[in-house]
């Protein structure tokens, strides 16, 4: 004998399954567990919401590290798709080096605006753009996913990037158009990589336009996948996101090479060596010319002493 569901039990269970369906997708912040549980390589110390938190001292040594270098790291590691290009700039002669903080906006819709507008109010926030700056602290680059919204899609003009700059130091990575190009300019430091300008605004009345989806969630910028955390180095037009596992490596690996070429250049200035054996893999009597030349001029040369013995300590050649 079958046993009935009484009606209302099941409208309560569909219900129940509903609103976990509609928390779980519309949330905007992705919790602590669920991004520990999407950054599984990363094995150091982490924010208190669980993303990645690269040392200080990595992002001060990552300035100095150019597109090619890192790329390559990447690309050796299987990371083949975590470099985007042609940016419009804003201050273009500056590096931008920071942590990622993601969000995801999307079109808007009237009834999915409000269910989540209505949330955010409750919880004392105003303004669905500036939700995810409100997290942002010193050394955070802002990466937001807008997609590629021009007219009536700014959501980031001069004040909202005043804010921006005075929590991170840095500028951002923005996949739609700002508005207030020249007051943004004026921001010291505040290096950015957009898609576009408008002067319009989002939102403008009687025309919802966008709305938040996700922060701190695996966030697609152009061709690459973004996720919290990610170590943002952004130059000449060109962005490319790091995984933080991979920060202290691209790091490690630029440094060597920086001094290798300082070396090789100053031997082929002197007439040492031909461009021959510089291009080609290094004789041992090179590598030993290069090890007493770093210890000769530890103190001169451009990356960090400590890091120079490292070098020499764990040189195979």
């Amino acid at each position: 004998m079958k046993k009935w569901i009484p009606f209302f039990r099941i409208a309560g269970i569909v219900l129940l399954h509903c609103c976990l369906f509609f928390n779980k997708t519309f949330a905007q912040q992705i919790s602590r567990d669920e991004l520990i549980f999407l950054t599984p390589e990363w094995k150091g110390e982490r924010f208190a919401d669980g993303r990645p938190k690269v040392p200080d001292g990595i992002l001060v040594r990552m300035k100095q590290v150019s597109i090619e270098e890192a790329w390559a790291v990447l690309k050796n590691a299987g990371y083949g798709y975590q470099i985007t290009e042609n940016w419009l700039v804003i201050n273009p002669d500056s590096v931008l080096v920071g942590r990622a903080v993601t969000a995801v906006f999307m079109p808007a819709r009237p009834d999915v605006w409000k269910a989540i507008d209505d949330r955010g109010k409750a919880q004392g926030k105003k303004g669905q753009n500036t939700w995810p700056v409100d997290l942002l602290v010193k050394g955070d680059v802002y990466v937001a996913d807008q997609f590629g919204a021009h007219k009536n899609g700014p959501t980031i003009g001069d004040n909202v990037g005043n804010a921006i700059y005075a929590k991170t130091g840095n500028g951002i990575v923005y996949n739609g158009a700002v508005r207030d190009l020249r007051g943004l300019k004026e921001i010291g430091g505040f290096t950015s990589f957009v898609e576009s300008y408008d002067p319009s605004y989002h939102n403008p009345p009687g025309d919802l336009n966008t709305m938040i989806i996700g922060i701190n969630q695996p966030t697609r910028i152009k061709q690459a996948t973004v996720m919290p955390g990610d170590v943002v180095l952004g130059e000449n037009g060109v962005v490319i996101f790091i995984p933080p596992h991979l920060a202290e490596k691209v790091v490690n690996t630029s440094e060597i090479v920086r001094l290798r070429d300082m070396f090789g250049h100053l031997r082929l200035k002197e007439g040492k060596y031909t461009a021959g054996q510089i291009d080609a893999r290094w004789s041992a009597d090179i590598e030993k010319d290069f090890s007493a030349w770093l210890n000769d001029h530890i103190n001169e040369l451009p990356v960090p002493k400590e890091q120079i013995r490292n070098i020499l300590k764990n040189r195979t050649w």
